[in-house]
């Protein structure tokens, strides 16, 4: 869990980069609409990042005026009919436990205190810049996205200027806390459980969606996790599309299988890839691509450190799998790679699963990214990703998921134990 003083700490740091004389609102958002129904209310994850409340309709202020610092939080108030239907809301103490702001208000005095803020004449001090997050379609009621609160503050408070924290949001968010860190360690153990249940229990017959099942159900029986993303299950020629999205295929002797998937903790995901054989043995061919793609994937973790970019990882790949391919036969001209490795070696892993980062940034320590590299063999039916989720320290990195099978020998030995 994180600290109500952690969150405190967060927006202290934020305050320090805003402006004098400025304010900040965050929303939580909506529920968005799907077809005649609901998704599921997911919260804005840079208001849950300065908050950790989960929660729709929430917002947070931050005021930096006249030498003080002031934060308000805005939470619905009780409403009979609505707790009915969706549950019940927390209250002022309640949400003051979780995020440490001492002025709590109720939503529906939102509108006024922005009045004051936008407003010379109000009580919060002359305010002329205004940060908003203008993250694309984040919706803070029906139809009605921050980009058009934007847009509706220009048009009545032209004096007014307004700039997008996102980007600097995303840098903080960018270096992980130990809490936070400890939060994916265990989304990562989480998986490890699902993964392991799926090893005894696969075997060539069954259809992809059961694999798919056998992992979530045990995600949801570790204290009642959720899974990160939709989960990945991708048998033979199928692996070959990165995002395959309907696992309905039977599974058959002989091919392999590859899963992409991850728990996740208080928002804090685990995105983790295995490829094993279905029949819990690998073919010559097959073994030859696995240990390609496994080479590679340990090179990578050896390789990453503070000061390289993302790019610098991905280059690394490319010629470490180009290299690898063209001395094992697999292609003709290193330049072929790209037909059979097209997608990136690695991504910032945290609140989100790509978590919001900016990409040209050097590596520091306290990030936490994924390896991921990959080969693609249509013709083969063979589609083979090994994917480890890594956090940065000063002199290299740590393998935050190490204890999850990869192998070859190790995974053999663990699919024979069941037959």
């Amino acid at each position: 869990m994180i600290l109500a003083s952690e969150y405190e700490q967060r927006r202290d740091r934020l305050f320090e980069l805003m402006e004098d004389d400025s304010f900040l609102v965050i929303y939580a958002g909506v529920g968005r609409k799907m077809s005649n129904d609901h998704f599921s209310f997911t919260v804005n994850r840079n208001f849950y990042y300065l908050t950790g409340i989960d929660q729709e309709n929430s917002v947070v202020m931050l005021v930096k005026s006249c030498g003080e610092r002031k934060v308000y939080l805005f939470i619905d108030e009780y409403d009979e009919r609505k707790e009915k239907w969706t549950g019940v809301r927390l209250t002022i103490e309640q949400a003051r436990e979780i995020c440490g702001v001492s002025n709590i208000l109720f939503t529906n005095s939102l509108e006024a205190k922005l009045d004051s803020a936008l407003s010379d004449d109000g009580n919060l001090g002359h305010l002329g810049l205004l940060y908003l997050d203008l993250e694309a379609e984040l919706k803070i009621k029906d139809s009605f996205s921050t980009c058009d609160l934007r847009d509706e503050i220009i048009q009545k408070h032209s004096e007014i200027k307004i700039e997008d924290i996102h980007p600097v949001l995303a840098s903080l968010r960018a270096i992980k806390s130990p809490a936070e860190i400890n939060l994916i360690r265990e989304a990562i153990k989480t998986t490890d459980l699902g993964i392991k249940n799926i090893l005894l229990n696969l075997h060539p017959g069954l259809y992809e969606y059961n694999v798919r099942n056998t992992f979530e159900y045990a995600i949801r029986e570790d204290n009642d996790a959720t899974i990160a993303f939709d989960t990945i299950v991708a048998s033979g020629e199928n692996a070959v599309i990165l995002h395959y999205p309907n696992p309905k295929a039977r599974l058959n002797n002989g091919d392999l299988v590859l899963l992409d998937l991850g728990a996740r903790r208080h928002y804090y995901s685990a995105d983790i890839t295995r490829t094993f054989p279905i029949n819990g043995k690998f073919l010559p061919k097959q073994k030859i691509l696995y240990e390609i793609v496994l080479g590679c994937n340990k090179a990578v973790i050896n390789f990453a450190r503070p000061g390289l970019t993302l790019s610098e990882l991905q280059k690394f790949a490319i010629d470490y799998l180009a290299a690898e391919c063209v001395i094992k036969g697999f292609i003709k001209h290193k330049d072929d790679i790209s037909t059979v490795y097209y997608h990136g070696v690695s991504h910032h892993l945290g609140l989100d699963v790509h978590d919001v980062s900016n990409q040209s940034r050097p590596l520091e320590p306290g990030m936490v990214i994924t390896v991921e590299p990959g080969l693609y063999f249509k013709q083969l039916k063979i589609g083979i990703r090994i994917e480890d989720d890594v956090l940065i320290t000063e002199t290299g990195c740590e393998n935050l998921s190490k204890d999850i099978l990869k192998e070859v020998a190790d995974i053999e030995k663990i699919m024979a134990t069941k037959l």
